[in-house]
């Protein structure tokens, strides 16, 4: 396995433990992550939230932000908040929609 892909998996355990205090599922089950890319150290990150004026994002951001950038081979993480494409319930994933009562 490839540095890149082992620090990417990593990121996601990390990213399942950062939740909108709103809503009892992880960011990365809610399909709130758009990319991850891994470069010299500096994990790029693309994430959306579930409404533009989420009262939480600047703390689920910073909390993004401590959380990826306590991984060893992370020096730092560049979140960037997307709006494109709109994120709906269908990016969720099964369990996020189960524990949510969706399916």
């Amino acid at each position: 396995m490839s540095k890149e892909l082992e620090l990417e998996e990593k990121i996601v355990k990390m990213l399942r433990t950062v939740f909108d205090p709103e809503i009892p599922v992880n960011v990365y089950d809610l399909g709130l992550i758009y990319k991850i890319e891994i470069e010299n150290g500096v994990a790029h990150i693309d994430m959306t939230l579930t409404a533009p004026n989420c009262p939480a994002a600047d703390f689920i951001i910073d909390d993004i932000r401590s959380k990826v950038e306590s991984i060893d081979g992370i020096e730092h993480a560049d979140v960037q908040l997307v709006f494109e494409p709109e994120w709906s319930q269908d990016m969720m994933s099964e369990e996020a929609k189960l524990d949510l009562g969706f399916l």
